[in-house]
């Protein structure tokens, strides 16, 4: 990976807790957060979820999969802290992807 380097890209997404809500919005932060980066998919090592505790109704990753995205991306979802004030019903993402310096 020459003239390349390792970049962490964040983003994040409100859904409703809803199965189809949840898989189209992850699945529209993932198409967003590559194309305002010009990224190719074969350059992402991973993808980390982190997700509030109202958000039940589908895991992230599973729901990302399901859309037909990042098949050979490896995913994580874990839950994220209960803070007081905090948003309910976000998705954070950590992408980590190889893509070129400067």
């Amino acid at each position: 990976m020459n003239g390349t380097r390792l970049f962490g890209l964040r983003g994040a997404v409100r859904c409703e807790n809803d199965p189809e809500d949840i898989e189209s919005r992850v699945g529209e932060l993932y198409d967003a957060m590559i194309g305002m980066n010009g990224i190719d998919e074969s350059d992402i090592v991973s993808l980390t979820f982190s997700v509030t505790a109202d958000l039940d109704a589908a895991n992230p990753a599973a729901a990302l999969r399901k859309s037909g995205r990042a098949a050979d991306v490896s995913l994580f979802c874990a839950a994220e802290p209960q803070v007081k004030g905090g948003l309910p019903g976000i998705v954070r993402t950590l992408m980590l992807v190889y893509a070129p310096e400067g």
